[in-house]
């Protein structure tokens, strides 16, 4: 048995159908507060029906904040859970700093109330957390990096992260951003729930996760909320370095792979890894743009903000060779172009009904 948190989300939806195809129980977690942070166009609920008509998933709308629910679940299920892998979140840079409390107690506390019902209650499983780039805060932007004509690059004399950013960089003394700071506080909880428990625990530090089953929003999801914008030729607002600012993609297919290789061979001790799509599926906005217009034949609207997010990335592309060392069988397998046209296809369809 599987317990996904985030169950609608991006991942979190990926994962349950990953599990349920392999005739695995899986119990969802998810209270869709996505709609509370994005609106109406960033609801999940469509997702928890189509999983809901699978028997062998079980959900409950639950939010991670209420520790008395959260401990029933664990109660109930924890001598028959495997594996869980923890995707709810308060996912937006933006939305943070609108609500911190709201920010911290879903990200920080809600992780915390998960860690102690697991240890409690199936400390023989393992424990999967979705983190992200943004615990290195704006450390990135202090790297050598030249302009180029459409994107920011690392300095050609750097010696230092050549294949992208590993997890040697450190999370000190840099801008988090309020999101930032509430992951961060996770991805330690999660860490120390491994070293301090001897649990097996593992943070995934993700670049940007991507896939045609992204309800993306302005404030999150980038990649599908600029095929979106696109598509409906509606203006994109690209916030500062001159739409030149880099991110590497990577599928959702494949990070759900990677959490599986995980579950399968579990490793004590908090491990740590940075997972993104590396260097060959990075892009710039400017870049994004240009392929999807190639794709999809469409002509873009966006105009470029003066003023950047507060703590981003000018500059961020993974580094998996650690993941790659202690799985060597995982291997990304939907490259951005494919991701896109995946997003592309999917995006008409909705379109036309």
């Amino acid at each position: 048995m599987i317990l996904i948190t985030g169950s609608t989300g991006l991942i979190g939806s990926d994962a349950c159908l990953f599990y349920l195809n392999k005739k695995k129980t899986v119990i969802g977690i998810d209270n869709d507060l996505r709609s509370y942070f994005f609106g109406k166009r960033g609801s999940n609920k469509w997702k928890e029906l189509i999983l809901k008509k699978n028997k062998q998933y079980k959900h409950f709308s639950t939010d991670i904040r209420d520790k008395k629910k959260i401990f029933y679940i664990f109660k109930k299920y924890g001598k028959r859970i495997t594996s869980i892998i923890h995707t709810a979140a308060q996912p937006s840079h933006d939305w943070a700093a609108k609500e911190p409390f709201t920010d911290f107690e879903i990200n920080a506390n809600g992780t915390l109330n998960l860690l102690e019902a697991y240890r409690v209650y199936c400390p023989q499983a393992s424990f999967i957390f979705t983190s992200t780039n943004k615990v290195y805060g704006d450390r990135p932007n202090f790297l050598p990096l030249r302009e180029k004509k459409l994107r920011f690059e690392l300095s050609k004399n750097h010696v230092f992260f050549k294949k992208g950013i590993d997890e040697s960089m450190s999370l000190d003394h840099t801008t988090h951003s309020i999101f930032g700071t509430s992951k961060t506080s996770a991805d330690l909880l999660v860490q120390e729930y491994g070293r301090y428990f001897n649990l097996k625990t593992a943070t995934f530090r993700g670049g940007c996760l991507t896939g045609e089953n992204h309800s993306g929003a302005q404030l999150h999801g980038f990649l599908s909320f600029l095929v979106k914008s696109i598509l409906t030729e509606k203006e994109y607002s690209i916030f500062g370095y001159k739409g030149k600012q880099v991110r590497d993609n990577i599928h959702s297919i494949d990070v759900v792979n990677a959490f599986d290789q995980f579950v399968k061979k579990p490793l004590n001790g908090g491990k740590v890894y940075n997972l993104g799509g590396g260097r060959e599926n990075s892009c710039s906005i400017l870049e994004a743009i240009k392929m999807i217009e190639q794709i999809s034949g469409k002509k873009s609207k966006y105009k470029i903000l003066n003023k950047n997010r507060i703590g981003d990335h000018i500059w961020w592309i993974s580094d998996n060779s650690k993941f790659k060392k202690d799985y060597p069988n995982w291997k990304i397998k939907i490259n951005l172009k494919k991701s896109l046209e995946k997003m592309i296809s999917h995006e008409i369809k909705n379109l036309h009904g």
